[in-house]
């Protein structure tokens, strides 16, 4: 008897608990939204299946303001935002309150292991520790030479092309591939002092390996998919970890990329460690001698092990080749269409050629680079305008009012400047929509204007690490790698803005901003020819 009064008594707290909590939950329903077109997918399949990245936030930007809401699955209610200082609140102001859901860590782990990427909280905070050094200035300036040579190496391969070519459409190049070439060989020196060898080789295993990745696992994403991602956050550890061995499209895609990396990469870190614990590599300045270094120096029990150095090389490899390709692809194509900018960018890099002969020196440093204002607005521009991750998924961690910059109107029509939300209420922080949004950036954010970036802005909301963008994400969770992705951009941009005039192929495809995990570019009805960005290219002779 006294069991069964126990029992009851526990099961009335329980349902009182429960009640209350449902009761006082903090509800997104006065938030205005489009009408969700399905109970049991939402708005999911539409988001993911949009024509153009980005246009589905823009349009929902100009219908409810930067601040709406949408249907995820089975009802659940979705926080969308593009508010300046709802962005910063999130990613500067909240510490780590506002972790990726279990969905985003899950194929986060599943692509790169469990590096940085993947960490959260005191483990990410514990990995940037170690890894910060490797990423100071100094060090990035030692990485101009390696720069360079992988830049000068694909000029001299696109010349041997040209040189054959008869005809307009030989060419044309598909200028992502070799982008992608020349930054995995870049990132394979500077981050492990490895020969990729990828410029040299279209068939390199780690190259092969990570070729079309996005397009083949993450493109279109199947509503039955979307389902069964939404059940993640129920699972155990244990279980989620088994999901890596489903044979779904995604999961091998992923076993069998990283499987290949991780060899790579494990082969890698033990002979790094070998040579940085015998002293063999005292001088060495590649990412890996220094994070091995660093790591080494730490207390022990702030230490990476060995699976999460691995899942760092991985990251590097992955992070620090395809994002940057597919940046510099998207300012290439602009340039192309822009041709007065590009023969602007061409003309900046002369003159500073010029001062570089006149001093004596056979090649730009950093004080050169950074004094290519024109070459750094377009940059900027590109990364504002082609903001490759598109889209930051969040999940609130406690409780929390979020300000608004811009105020919205409720489903009542109440003018609200704040949005109370509940611990587990799912954000996605639109990057693509704050990188448009005219309050910011003037009533020409939907075109590409590299001189908006040559004025000087006052009173703006600091969001991003770089140029106030949300590209690279900001806060605690800013991109460790930017400073080397730009830096890295400079330098290629240079080289092939000295060396070539780029334009539209006389058949004009039609690019279409894909959304495949990363905003990639294919051509509309061919997109059984994976990635493509195809640029006429023509060799500048006699100008450096």
């Amino acid at each position: 008897m006294d069991q069964v009064l126990v029992a009851y008594v526990l099961f009335v707290a329980v349902a009182v608990v429960l009640t209350h909590r449902y009761v006082n939950r903090r509800s997104i329903r006065h938030i205005r939204g489009p009408p969700s077109p399905s109970w049991l997918y939402g708005h999911t399949i539409s988001q993911s299946h949009e024509d153009q990245v980005g246009d589905y936030d823009f349009a929902r930007i100009k219908e409810f303001g930067t601040a709406w809401r949408t249907k995820g699955c089975w009802g659940r209610d979705v926080l969308h935002l593009a508010d300046a200082k709802a962005l910063q609140h999130i990613f500067h102001k909240s510490g780590y309150h506002y972790p990726k859901p279990v969905e985003s860590r899950q194929l986060t782990r599943q692509i790169t292991g469990e590096g940085i990427l993947h960490a959260e909280g005191q483990d990410h905070a514990r990995h940037r520790k170690i890894m910060n050094p490797a990423f100071t200035a100094s060090q990035l300036r030692s990485f101009i030479p390696v720069f360079r040579r992988s830049a000068v190496k694909l000029s001299e391969k696109w010349k041997q092309i040209l040189q054959s070519a008869n005809s307009g459409s030989e060419r044309t190049i598909n200028v992502q591939s070799w982008l992608a070439r020349t930054t995995l060989d870049v990132i394979g020196e500077a981050a492990f002092d490895y020969d990729c060898g990828a410029l040299d080789d279209s068939k390199n295993e780690v190259m092969a390996a990570y070729h079309n990745m996005f397009a083949d696992s993450l493109l279109f994403t199947s509503g039955a998919t979307m389902l069964f991602r939404s059940t993640w956050k129920f699972l155990p550890e244990i279980v989620l970890r088994c999901i890596d061995y489903l044979p779904t499209r995604e999961s091998t895609r992923f076993r069998r990329t990283v499987k290949i990396i991780n060899r790579v990469s494990a082969e890698l870190v033990a002979e790094k460690t070998e040579s940085c614990l015998s002293g063999k590599a005292d001088n060495k300045k590649d990412i890996m001698s220094i994070l091995i270094k660093a790591n080494a120096s730490e207390d022990p029990r702030s230490r990476l092990n060995m699976k999460e150095m691995i899942a760092q090389m991985g990251t590097f490899l992955l992070a620090g080749h395809e994002t940057t390709a597919s940046s510099m692809t998207w300012l290439l194509w602009e340039l192309s269409k822009h041709p007065e900018w590009q023969d602007k960018l061409r003309e900046e890099i002369g003159c500073i050629r010029d001062r570089v002969t006149t001093r004596g020196d056979s090649d730009f440093s950093v004080a050169d680079y950074d004094a290519m204002a024109n070459v750094i607005a377009a940059m900027k521009e590109s990364l504002r305008f082609h903001g490759i991750v598109h889209m930051l998924v969040r999940v609130a961690e406690r409780e929390d009012v979020i300000p608004l910059s811009q105020p919205i109107v409720s489903t009542t029509g109440e003018l609200i400047s704040e949005i109370p939300v509940s611990k587990g209420q799912y954000i996605n922080a639109s990057v693509c929509g704050y990188n448009r949004l005219k309050e910011v950036w003037g009533d020409d954010a939907h075109e590409f204007n590299p001189a908006r970036f040559l004025e000087t802005k006052t009173g703006q909301i600091t969001v991003g690490v770089f140029a106030n963008l949300m590209t690279f994400s900001g806060g605690l969770r800013g991109c460790i790698g930017w400073r080397f992705s730009i830096l890295e951009m400079q330098a290629i941009l240079v080289e092939l803005l000295e060396n070539f005039k780029f334009a539209i192929p006389e058949d004009k495809p039609e690019i279409q901003r894909v959304p495949a995990g990363l905003m990639v570019p294919m051509i509309r009805n061919k997109m059984n020819l994976g990635v493509q960005m195809p640029l006429e290219v023509t060799a500048i002779s006699g100008f450096t």
